[in-house]
This record gives C-alpha cells, sequence and structure tokens, in this order.
C-alpha cells in the first residue's frame, strides 16, 4: 500500500515570505496586469486558495510586495547612517547601503519602481518612500550645514534632498540594467557628482545666472 506523504507545515511567516518572493519574480518579469495569481502560486509551491487565505487579492499582493520591499530598503539605509561619522561619509554609507539592496534584489527594485509607478494606487507606497528617504537627506544636509557655518533655509535644504534622491532613483534604476556595476562605486560617482556641488552650497557659495554676464 502506498503511503500518502504528509503535507509539511510551515510557519505563517515563512510561508508569506515564499509566496511574497515568488510574487515579486513574477510581477518583475510579467508586470501587475500580465501576471496571474495561478502564475504566483505555482512559482511559491502553494495553491491559489492559499495565496488568497494569506495575502488577499492580486491588489492587495501587489501592494504587500510594495510595502515589503520599501521597508526593507529605508530600513537597510537608516541602519547604514551612522551618526558620530562626517556628514558626506553619513550620506556615502547611505547611497552605499541603498545600491547595495538594488544590487542583490534588482527584481525588488523593478516591482517597487518601474512597476508600481504610475499604476494607482500602487504609486502611493513608491510617492511614500520617496517621502521618506528625502526626509532622512533633509536631515543629513541640515546636520552637514550645522557643521559647516553655511546658512540654508527649510526649503533650500528641501530641494537639494530632492535633487539627491532623484538622482539616486535614477542610478538604481540604471544598476538593474548592468549586474556588474559595483554598488560602493556607484555610491562614490555620485558623491563626486552630486556632494560636491552640495558641499559647496552648504558652504556658503552660489550660481546665479547673471554671474556669468
Amino acid at each position: 500500500m502506498t503511503s500518502v506523504p504528509a503535507f509539511k507545515r510551515l510557519p505563517r511567516a515563512v510561508r508569506e515570505r515564499q509566496m511574497l518572493d515568488s510574487a515579486v519574480r513574477v510581477f518583475s518579469r510579467r508586470g501587475y496586469h500580465a501576471a496571474s495569481m495561478d502564475e504566483i502560486a505555482e512559482a511559491a509551491g502553494v495553491s491559489k486558495p492559499m495565496v488568497y487565505a494569506y495575502l488577499g487579492t492580486k491588489e492587495e499582493l501587489f501592494t504587500a510586495c510594495l510595502h515589503r520591499e520599501a521597508t526593507r530598503l529605508m530600513e537597510t539605509v537608516a541602519g547604514a547612517v551612522e551618526p558620530d561619522v562626517p556628514a558626506d561619509r553619513q550620506l556615502w554609507n547611505g547611497l552605499r547601503a541603498f545600491f547595495d539592496v538594488v544590487a542583490t534584489s534588482r527584481e525588488g527594485w523593478t516591482v517597487l519602481y518601474r512597476q508600481a509607478r504610475g499604476l494607482e494606487p500602487f504609486a502611493a507606497e513608491l510617492a511614500d518612500m520617496r517621502s521618506r528617504m528625502v526626509r532622512v537627506v533633509t536631515v543629513l544636509l541640515g546636520r552637514a550645514m550645522a557643521g559647516s557655518g553655511g546658512r540654508a533655509t527649510e526649503t533650500e535644504l528641501e530641494v537639494m534632498a530632492h535633487a539627491l534622491v532623484g538622482a539616486g532613483e535614477s542610478l538604481a534604476d540604471w544598476m538593474t540594467d548592468h549586474p556588474g556595476a559595483d554598488p560602493a562605486k556607484t555610491a562614490t560617482q555620485m558623491m563626486n557628482v552630486a556632494w560636491l556641488g552640495a558641499d559647496r552650497l552648504l558652504g556658503g557659495t552660489s550660481w546665479h545666472p547673471e554671474a556669468g554676464r
């Protein structure tokens, strides 16, 4: 008599992680609209009803993927920023951590940045991540300002932070298409382009169109 293998029960958190990992892979490859719950369930090695039971509808599943990837990115960056080192080193550490996450989870970045952008209501998750990142960079720039003796308004600091975050997102998107790109080198290149200008501005140097006339 042939025995029937017992179903291996896994802790809920482990099972959900497996489903989310599979969903991220499928969404990154197929896109939100083309991806099916059947395909995601098959990739996770579970039944489709189990996916619904654990993570809800496809919209809820996609939102869960976005939230996880955004949280992982923000927690990694925040954890890399050491408050007791100079501001430029803090920013470099944050950039290095940011690009490390992108390099090791290109599928996650693809879902978070390429798939969610422009898709409501998912774009709100990306906007929230960007706002949190801007706040972190604004604080770093404010610390640098306090240490340099320069002067800048809160609006000026926020504009610089938006510019740095936008440049970081653009480079991260570039990295998804260049698997050989080195995160540390990319962070250093961005510092050479972005921080040198920000450092001069924080020190009181600014450019005006009338100056070149």
